[in-house]
């Protein structure tokens, strides 16, 4: 416990003085998020709004956000607890895990759930006219309400009725409706990307031709090396004939087609993560500390 409490001590008083020396160093300082205000409409226009958009540095009218340079420190201070895990599970780690587990949640249920369904959907449908004075003023005037948007208010209703302390029966009526809607409509796509597509990229022919009439030989071993890996691995997980003589082999050659598409997604799956990481490096280095300057948004 001593050797963990001295390894984070001297963690925190090393970025403490990189800090400091930065921040006397630098000359202009770091960390800091500029804004510059820009009209809504062209000058043009008699609408004389404004809104504030981000800025680098040296542009002109370019001022410092007090907001949103609180929010870049959050935001390296998140991202610094994220990538503490690396050293062992810690209780800035858990924080950040919380927050954004909650303001995952949050989002999900207010932009996503009100904002992008109850109001501009059902609502909407129902009282146009209410929407549109209020918070859809872009809704088209020949909208009427729609009735059939009371089925799904009722069901909604009846959803939330397992929060009541009694009757949380109702609720399963609405979900098991929700439950085989969602299935039904995921089978089709499923069996459309999944199989149907899937058959319909073997039917290929196996000699490809050119607009001359000759053998397009690139083509050509490109459409056979598919068809033979599509056979080869349904021959691998064909279990009806045993895996011996031939049929072994051509298996034993589906493996390796089978491991090969697996390692290439796998490999995929690991280059978003570092792209990721590299990211928020690159977010702390430049926009943070001022250590970098790709973009060349600095005059100094």
């Amino acid at each position: 416990m001593k050797r963990e409490t001295l390894i984070w001590t001297v963690l925190f008083v090393a970025g403490g003085l990189f800090l400091l020396y930065r921040g006397v160093s630098a000359g202009h300082g770091f960390g800091k998020a500029y804004v510059r205000p820009v009209r809504l409409k062209p000058a043009s226009e008699p609408d004389t709004r404004m809104k504030l958009v981000d800025a680098a540095p040296k542009e002109r009218d370019a001022v410092v956000s007090v907001p949103r340079t609180v929010g870049l420190w959050l935001s390296a201070f998140l991202t610094l607890a994220i990538l503490s895990f690396l050293y062992r599970d810690n209780v800035f780690y858990k924080i950040a895990e919380s927050i954004m587990v909650g303001v995952s949640a949050g989002w999900a249920m207010v932009a996503a759930g009100f904002w992008g369904a109850i109001i501009p959907k059902l609502i909407g449908s129902l009282a146009p006219a209410l929407m549109r004075a209020w918070a859809i003023p872009d809704l088209k005037e020949s909208a009427r309400p729609n009735l059939v948007y009371l089925i799904p208010l009722i069901l909604g209703i009846m959803l939330l009725w397992r929060l009541a302390p009694r009757g949380g029966w109702i609720a399963r009526w609405p979900l098991a409706f929700i439950v085989g809607t969602f299935a039904g409509i995921k089978l089709i796509s499923f069996l459309d990307a999944d199989f149907v597509n899937q058959i319909r990229s073997t039917i290929i022919p196996l000699v490809v031709l050119t607009g001359e009439g000759r053998i397009d030989v690139w083509g050509t071993l490109r459409n056979i090396g598919l068809v033979f890996g599509v056979l080869s691995c349904l021959t691998y997980f064909f279990f009806s004939l045993e895996h011996r003589g031939f049929a072994g082999r051509i298996a034993r050659i589906g493996v390796w087609y089978l491991m090969i598409t697996f390692g290439a997604s796998f490999a995929f799956t690991v280059m978003g993560r570092i792209a990721l990481l590299a990211a928020r490096i690159e977010f702390l280095f430049d926009d943070w500390l001022w250590l970098i300057d790709p973009t060349n948004k600095r005059p100094w």
